[in-house]
């Protein structure tokens, strides 16, 4: 089919969903005015504020790996075809994104079926920025959980629990990835005692500002098959922790559904 043709199929296309979508828009008010639907505890002391956690992708974003895992493709441009359209392929764990279980674990959930109950959560944030300043390789170690816990008490049900490293400032530069003469990363992460420990409670998930949740030259990501295969999640790459207090804001967790999914790409924001 010719580029004209095409163009002229999309736009047609374009005119019958709007039809279709101002047609139904009452239909679905009236569903959603007679539905009623479980708000997750999290929300019910309500917020003045949003953060956004999530930093932008794009095609130089550093990787664990260090290769380049996003690509993006304009198929159409609206100075040509009068619409613009895209097309990226994306490693899963690139930028701000998910691990879900199955990304360590051999029958784990995937990101598809995290209970959407889990993605609507209380975030309690453990900073250990003063330690990262001085020492990359720092690890957020039980030491600091029980700290956190004399101070803020017990980590609420289903919550994230987030390492603030300070390390999200770097994300434009050589540093975030951090690489070593030894060809290693050397950036912080979670102790896998500090996992091992946050089992023990009810927390539902853990975020690093970092690439990863084990620390930079960890050799085995003990961390991670320590987390995930539990059936809990994880979350890396978060931006802005520095902007939020340690305890009542609420995280919100856009994770990708597609089935069969070891991650992805994540808008993650904060209510506080």
């Amino acid at each position: 089919m010719c580029d004209i043709c095409v163009t002229q199929a999309v736009k047609e296309r374009m005119l019958s969903r709007r039809s279709f979508f101002r047609g139904a828009a009452a239909t679905a008010a009236g569903v959603a005015a007679g539905s009623v639907f479980q708000a997750p505890a999290a929300l019910a002391q309500g917020h003045s504020a949003v953060e956004d956690l999530t930093h932008e992708l794009h095609e130089g974003f550093p990787t664990f790996f260090g290769e380049q895992q996003f690509f993006f493709d304009q198929k159409f441009t609206y100075a040509k075809d009068k619409f613009n359209l895209a097309e990226f392929r994306v490693n899963e764990h690139t930028g701000t994104h998910i691990d879900a279980p199955l990304h360590f674990s051999a029958d784990g959930m995937s990101v598809a079926e995290i209970p959407v109950g889990n993605l609507v959560v209380p975030l309690c944030i453990v900073d250990i920025a003063a330690k990262a300043e001085d020492n990359p390789d720092a690890q957020l170690t039980p030491d600091d959980l029980k700290a956190w816990i004399a101070t803020h008490g017990e980590i609420p049900a289903n919550a994230c629990v987030a390492m603030h490293s300070g390390w999200g400032r770097h994300v434009a530069t050589e540093r975030f990835r951090n690489t070593g003469a030894d060809d290693m990363g050397h950036y912080p992460g979670f102790h896998v005692e500090a996992a091992q420990m946050l089992l023990e409670t009810q927390a539902g998930s853990i975020g690093v500002d970092t690439l990863s949740l084990d620390h930079g030259m960890s050799p085995d990501f003990a961390t991670h098959y320590a987390w995930l295969p539990s059936g809990r999640f994880g979350i890396e790459c978060l931006a802005n922790l520095d902007k939020l207090p340690p305890v009542g804001a609420t995280l919100v967790v856009g994770a990708p559904k597609h089935r069969g999914g070891t991650g992805g790409p994540a808008r993650v924001i904060a209510l506080i």
